[in-house]
C-alpha cells in the first residue's frame, strides 16, 4: 500500500482530514511566520529554535514544549524519503504562503524523487472545511514544479532578508508559480509602519473600528478581521498588536480603570480609543515619533535605529 505524509497547516486542518478519511499520516506545521524572528542564515533546525524562543517569549506555549515539537517536526520532514509521496495541502492567506515558502525551500535543497511531491493550495480555508469538502480537495492536487521550487527558494530568501525591498521586489516580477503569492506579498508589506499614522495595516483598522465606539476585545478582533480579503491572523497575535497600544505612552487606546486585556476575555473588558489614539488616527500625529519600536518581521528587526516605513499611495517601503 502507497505510505503519504500529508503536511498541512495546523491541528484543526489535520482533525478534519482524519474524520475525512485521507489516506497518510499527517503533519502539522504549527509556526506564525508573519510574526517574530525569521533571520537568514540558519538551518531548518536552528530556525526552529529561534522559532520556538520567540513563541515561548510570547507566552503562546513553553519553550520546552514547543521545542520539542520543532525537533520532531523537523525530524519528519528530514525522513520524507521514508514515504512514497507528500501531499502539501495549505490555503492562500499570508499564513499559509510563508509556510509553503519554507516547505519548498527545504525540498528545493533536498530534492524528492519525480512525482513524489505534489501540492493542494486553494481559497478554502481548511480548518473552516467540513470532512466532505476536505476530501472533496484532493481533486486539485497537481505535482510541485521546479519552476515552484526555484520562486519559493528565491521568495523564502527574500523574506528572511535584512532588506525588505528584496522582499518587496518580488511584486515587480512574475510569481503566477505560486499564484497567492503576490497578494501575501502585499499584505506583509502592509504590515510595516505607515509613514502618515506609524500604525501597520491591522492596528490602522482596529482603531477606525473602535472611533466608531467602544468594543469588548473579542469583538474588535472578529471585526477587524472581517476587513481581510484572506484572513491569516489568530486572536493571540492580535492581542500583542493590541497590548502595544495599551503599553504606549500616551496610549493610544484604553481599558476600564483596574483592568488588563487577557486570554481568555473579561465581560468587563471594554476597549476604547483615546484622544492620542484620535490624533494619530487622523494623521495630526505619527505614532513612532513617541514610541519606541522592536518588532520584526521575517529578517528585518525594526527599531528606532532601523526604520522602515510603508506608504500606501505609492506602494512602497521607505527607509527612515
Amino acid at each position: 500500500m502507497e505510505s503519504i505524509l500529508n503536511i498541512t497547516n495546523g491541528d484543526s486542518a489535520v482533525e478534519l482530514m482524519r474524520k475525512a478519511g485521507i489516506s497518510g499520516e499527517y503533519l502539522p506545521w504549527r509556526d506564525v511566520l508573519h510574526d517574530g524572528p525569521v533571520p537568514a542564515g540558519l538551518s531548518l533546525p536552528k530556525l526552529s529554535k529561534v522559532r520556538a524562543r520567540f513563541i515561548a517569549e510570547r507566552g503562546w506555549a513553553d519553550l520546552h514544549e514547543v521545542e520539542q515539537s520543532f525537533a520532531e517536526r523537523d525530524q519528519i520532514l528530514a525522513d520524507f524519503r521514508d514515504y512514497d509521496r507528500v501531499i502539501l495541502w495549505f490555503e492562500h492567506d499570508l499564513y499559509d504562503q510563508l509556510q509553503i515558502l519554507q516547505i519548498l525551500d527545504w525540498f528545493a535543497d533536498n530534492p524528492p524523487a519525480a512525482g513524489s511531491l505534489s501540492m493542494i493550495c486553494t481559497e478554502q480555508y481548511l480548518g473552516m472545511c467540513t470532512p466532505e469538502q476536505i476530501a472533496s480537495l484532493i481533486e486539485y492536487e497537481a505535482p510541485v514544479t521546479d519552476r515552484q521550487l526555484s520562486l519559493a527558494k528565491w521568495a523564502w530568501a527574500a523574506f528572511r532578508s535584512s532588506n525588505p525591498q528584496e522582499w518587496q521586489a518580488l511584486l515587480q516580477i512574475d510569481t503566477s508559480a505560486l499564484p497567492f503569492l503576490e497578494g501575501a506579498v502585499l499584505r506583509q508589506l502592509q504590515e510595516y509602519p505607515d509613514c502618515d499614522s506609524g500604525l501597520s495595516l491591522t492596528a490602522q483598522r482596529a482603531l477606525n473600528i473602535l472611533a466608531q465606539g467602544e468594543r469588548p476585545p473579542g469583538r474588535l478582533f472578529g471585526d477587524t478581521i472581517q476587513l481581510e480579503e484572506r484572513k491569516f491572523m489568530g486572536d493571540s497575535s492580535f492581542w500583542v498588536i493590541l497590548q502595544e497600544l495599551l503599553d504606549s505612552d500616551p496610549p493610544l487606546l484604553e481599558l476600564p480603570e483596574g483592568l488588563q486585556l487577557t486570554l481568555p476575555i473579561s465581560p468587563a473588558q471594554k476597549l476604547t480609543l483615546t484622544r492620542e489614539g484620535e490624533a494619530v488616527l487622523a494623521g495630526r500625529k505619527n505614532w513612532l515619533d513617541s514610541t519606541a519600536i522592536d518588532r520584526w518581521i521575517g529578517g528585518v528587526h525594526l527599531t528606532s535605529n532601523t526604520l522602515w516605513y510603508w506608504n500606501p499611495q505609492a506602494s512602497e517601503l521607505v527607509h527612515s
